[in-house]
């Protein structure tokens, strides 16, 4: 039977580690990709779009209505700075 548990939960610990992995590589992509079309789409491939300011206000005010906390003015910023 311990034989049974080491193997069972060493395979759930490697099964959760995935995930983990999985989840913060979908993350990344994810951020970066907002990042690039921010810059690309919106500044028209400029350092900073003349409505900037604006602009990532009111996207983050629809993100945070749709998607709840974590896309605040200051977090597009940094995706933006990311890409």
């Amino acid at each position: 039977m311990n034989d049974l548990f080491l193997k069972v939960s060493d395979l759930i610990t490697q099964a959760r580690k995935r995930v983990v992995t999985a989840v913060n590589v979908a993350e990344v992509y994810t951020k970066f990709h907002i990042g690039q079309y921010i810059v690309e789409y919106e500044q028209k491939g400029e350092t900073r779009a003349e409505y900037g300011k604006a602009m990532l206000k009111e996207l983050f005010k629809c993100l945070t209505d749709r998607f709840g906390e974590g896309w605040s003015y200051s977090n597009l910023r940094q995706v933006r700075q990311f890409f």
